[in-house]
């Protein structure tokens, strides 16, 4: 889609003009997760005022500025470079320089690069101001429908080895929060056949190609997962975002440990501190460290009354 540069960057100099924009700072700018007219007017008018731009890919990105009307010098910022990168970008901005980071889409710093970045440069002493958008985390929690969550956690990509990925997955299941996963085409199918070993009961919310021509957004018990998957080949294209929903507090309740894991969590309780009593506790058992840690507060609000 064409559109006219000049007139969208006077839309964006005339809504976000009038806000400061100091030199020696690094922009933390969002960016669309998929469709380009997520991007905001705002980081549209810092993109073009900036002396770089740098990123995580400078095909992805150059096609964004391109689709903005922009050029402008583009530094190479990955996760195999990161620290080399950072380092001579926080020599630009102690010249004076604004920069701007972008992720190949969505927030960048959270599962993408940039944090190392960030930390740089305020250990040197230098702004850092974030420019908020697209977030495919937020998105996929917005859509979900998870009455139950007492708040959320971002979990990102699970360990790709079996043996691990099975306890990491394991550790978040019959939690009280949401849990946010991202997962790439090639193994989705293997995730939901485990969600579904896992935790057959436990709702997920499935979000594939968010914002995309081709969206979808899928919420049911885990169990059913697979064959859904499985009934139609085009559900296995695109990039995932998972919501595994929260158990409801009466049914965690319901939800038994065996009587030798709660022993073990009292007897370490006793001893460490709640967090390290709690880790050691899920590792020996091999219950959910989510649960765990449930358990562990209310016993602790409890002695405190």
């Amino acid at each position: 889609m064409n559109i006219d540069a000049s007139l969208l960057l006077q839309a964006a100099a005339a809504a976000a003009g009038g806000q400061q924009y100091p030199a020696a700072t690094l922009y933390v700018v969002a960016t669309p997760i998929g469709n380009l007219a997520d991007i905001s007017l705002r980081a549209v008018h810092v993109l073009g005022l900036v002396d770089a731009v740098a990123c995580e890919d400078t095909r992805v990105s150059a096609g964004l500025l391109r689709h903005l009307g922009l050029h402008k010098p583009l530094i190479k910022l990955h996760q195999h470079n990161e620290h080399e990168a950072s380092a001579d970008l926080l020599a630009r901005l102690q010249q004076g320089e604004r920069i701007a980071y972008i992720s190949d889409a969505g927030t960048p710093a959270i599962s993408d690069p940039g944090a190392v970045l960030v930390a740089a440069v305020a250990a040197a002493g230098l702004r850092v101001l974030p420019l908020p958008g697209a977030s495919s985390t937020v998105t996929a929690l917005s859509v979900a429908g998870d009455t139950a969550a007492e708040g959320f956690e971002f979990a990102g990509f699970l360990p790709t080895k079996t043996a691990e990925r099975r306890n990491a997955l394991q550790a978040l299941t019959g939690s009280r929060r949401s849990q946010v996963l991202f997962e790439a085409p090639h193994r989705i199918e293997a995730l939901l056949a485990l969600l579904a070993e896992l935790c057959p009961e436990q709702t997920v919310t499935v979000c594939r190609e968010l914002t995309k021509q081709f969206e979808t957004v899928h919420t049911a018990p885990a169990a059913s997962l697979p064959a859904w998957l499985a009934a139609d080949a085009q559900r296995e294209r695109g990039e995932f975002v998972l919501v595994l929903h929260a158990v409801r507090a009466n049914q965690a309740a319901a939800d038994e440990l065996p009587a030798e894991t709660l022993r073990t969590l009292d007897l370490l309780l006793r001893e460490l501190p709640l967090k390290q009593a709690v880790s050691l506790a899920a590792e020996l058992s091999g219950a959910s460290r989510n649960r765990l840690y449930d358990l562990a507060l209310e016993k602790k609000n409890k002695a405190q009354d």
